[in-house]
């Protein structure tokens, strides 16, 4: 595994994805008689500007709508509420899913499942996202974090036909998920490439914001290679992407798939001009992956690496800032037995250069386990070739099991409707930190902001957690006519969110 440090976000607002939402009926509006006159009377498009119409009769009936479903307790959440924005808000970063609202219909269709009376536990909604078919057999690819934790999930064409889909296999770290619905002679969109785009020509996006089917929104790809994550740079984009969108695809004037809608740059949680796209070339090298086994392998050398700045360029002799700096190497990895020592500069890989440090993950990830590769490092005033062994990369730590809906009763709840233990000092040293709570149990409030078993609670507030006894001292001083920001941490990322605590 190859990791970067310190941790810096690349953005300095929050970045969500285009997660799953329910439609809200109140967020229509009409316009007035003589507006819509005004806009019929044009029959035609402005000189100089694209006109997407043919371009969306012949591409839209590719676009499927996705929405999943779980298992699960209905919810008593408040239509419209804060703790139901805050469950949307928290998807993007940790997939909890959406319950349904009060008085909302059952749209599971009928005669699928066989729940029953006796049982505690029924199909309720989780989320609504978008997809598109790749293939006339029924491969419709997606997002990850649209899929992640759904127990059914259910295709909807533009002709109204639905097919229950099977989950061909999820990657988080690209964000692609395959899933297939068994038919024949389906709609499907041409792949384009896109490292051929060019910043500054039209696009188009096509899903279903906030639930609303078969969405056309237009723009222009604002950067080709946003670097914003360890495994891939993103297409940015000015096309108005929501909340629902996720999964659809991002399309070029030819008509063809260059990108799937993935995050959005907020401090709100809804569009504020900046979008991102997963590059198709990569989405389709992923999922040839999830087709063929299920999963997708990536290589490690076993470094964790940092930037190269001017300044330590110039100290030790570098032309200019370029590579990425080690800053430890794995004990008995690949890396120290190929000869890879911290304070190297790794400027090549396979004899490709290393711009900047977010390449090396890029290129390493892409390798084939098992492979012999060349690292080209500088050290000490000169460069030297090291010969060393890919080896795979690990599947993702958890602190928690799959099985997060058994509460362990002999846990006490606090008046936020958590119940917390401490960390166990092997899981302090695996997690790099040196205090937190893992939730065992959550209901109330915090199960409605979307808190689960096996998330860590860093921080209340202002004062940082040491263990359970210090946090549930903290919770029973809170204010219960304010909320209470916890910093919660699942998997590598971290996220602040505010809970009202209960009243008892």
């Amino acid at each position: 595994m190859i990791t970067r440090s310190p941790l810096k976000p690349a953005l300095s607002a929050i970045v969500l994805g285009a997660a799953s939402i329910f439609f809200t009926p109140a967020v229509l509006f009409l316009a007035p008689a003589s507006a819509v006159a005004a806009t019929t009377a044009t029959p035609s498009t402005p000189a100089g500007l694209p006109d997407f119409a043919d371009l969306v009769e012949r591409v839209g009936p590719a676009v499927v709508n996705i929405r999943t479903t779980e298992r699960g307790r209905a919810s008593q959440a408040v239509p419209g509420g804060e703790d139901e924005e805050m469950q949307e808000f928290f998807r993007r970063f940790f997939g909890v899913p959406v319950p349904p609202r009060q008085g909302q219909p059952d749209r599971t269709p009928k005669g699928r499942g066989k729940p029953s009376p006796q049982q505690s536990e029924e199909e309720v909604p989780r989320g609504v996202g978008s997809g598109f078919i790749i293939s006339a057999d029924g491969y419709v690819m997606t997002n990850s974090h649209v899929v992640e934790g759904a127990d059914e999930v259910y295709v909807t064409l533009t002709d109204k036909r639905e097919f229950k889909a099977k989950i061909i296999g999820s990657d988080k770290r690209t964000d692609v998920a395959l899933v297939k619905i068994e038919g024949s002679n389906l709609p499907r969109l041409n792949m384009g490439d896109s490292n051929r785009i060019r910043a500054g020509e039209w696009v188009i996006a096509i899903g279903s914001p906030f639930g609303l089917d078969n969405t056309v929104t237009a723009g222009i790809v604002s950067a080709k290679a946003r670097d914003t994550g360890d495994y891939l740079p993103l297409i940015q984009t000015d096309v108005a992407v929501n909340p629902g969108n996720s999964g659809g695809p991002l399309i070029n004037m030819r008509g063809e798939v260059i990108g799937i809608n993935s995050q959005i740059y907020s401090r709100s949680g809804g569009y504020m001009g900046i979008s991102f796209a997963v590059p198709i070339d990569e989405a389709m090298r992923v999922s040839e992956q999830l087709k063929s086994s299920g999963r997708v392998t990536r290589g490690r050398i076993g470094v964790q690496i940092g930037e190269v700045t001017k300044d330590v360029a110039e100290s030790l002799g570098l032309a200019r800032a370029q590579g990425a700096l080690v800053q430890r190497v794995e004990p008995g990895g690949p890396a120290e037995k190929g000869g890879v020592e911290a304070g190297d500069i790794i400027v090549k890989f396979n004899g490709a250069a290393i711009e900047k440090s977010s390449d090396l993950p890029r290129m390493v990830g892409s390798t084939k386990p098992g492979t012999r590769s060349t690292v080209t490092v500088w050290r000490k005033g000169s460069n030297r070739d090291l010969n060393l062994s890919v080896a795979e990369m690990e599947a993702d730590n958890k602190v928690a099991k799959k099985d997060e809906r058994k509460p362990k009763p002999e846990q006490a709840v606090n008046t936020l409707g958590l119940a917390v233990v401490d960390l166990t000092e092997s899981q302090k040293k695996e997690l790099r930190l040196d205090g937190g709570v893992v939730v065992e149990n959550a209901e109330g409030a915090a199960a409605r902001a979307g808190l689960r078993a096996g998330d860590i609670v860093l921080r209340l507030n202002n004062t940082d957690v040491k263990d359970a006894k210090q946090f549930n001292a903290l919770v029973s001083k809170a204010d219960p006519r304010k909320a209470a920001l916890l910093l919660v941490r699942r998997g590598d990322s971290s996220q602040f969110v505010p809970i009202r605590p209960t009243v008892q």
